[in-house]
């Protein structure tokens, strides 16, 4: 069995900084490209940040030039760095994973989310 566990989120004001982290843990025999998504009520869950395994990136154009994605492929975790974070980035975070695990199956995992709140 697999799981993501997110922590990082919270409440922080325009213009400060979250970092986001998610750890990967259970019957893992190797993990593909990873990634944040975010969603707000009534809306589509929408890709913020992605990861590859061999570490090229991409992003939302709204988040390009604020967030950074990483990963320590020791630690199966994946990161998101926000800075000049905006109202408009409140929402729940959501990591996700494609893994394939220890059966050889390959499947998309998702974490249960953080909420992200930003306001002053």
């Amino acid at each position: 069995q697999v799981q993501l566990v997110e922590s990082g989120g919270g409440l922080v004001q325009p213009g400060g900084s979250l970092r986001l982290s998610c750890a990967a843990s259970g019957s893992i025999l190797s993990i593909n490209a990873m990634g944040w998504y975010r969603q707000t009520p009534g809306k589509q869950r929408e890709l913020v940040a992605g990861i590859a395994s061999g570490g090229s990136t991409n992003y939302a154009d709204s988040v390009k030039g604020r967030f950074t994605i990483s990963r320590d492929n020791a630690k199966n975790t994946v990161y998101l760095q926000m800075n000049s974070l905006k109202p408009e980035d409140t929402a729940v975070y959501y990591c996700n994973a494609n893994i394939r695990s220890w059966s050889f199956s390959l499947k998309d995992y998702w974490g249960r989310g953080t909420q992200v709140t930003v306001s002053s």
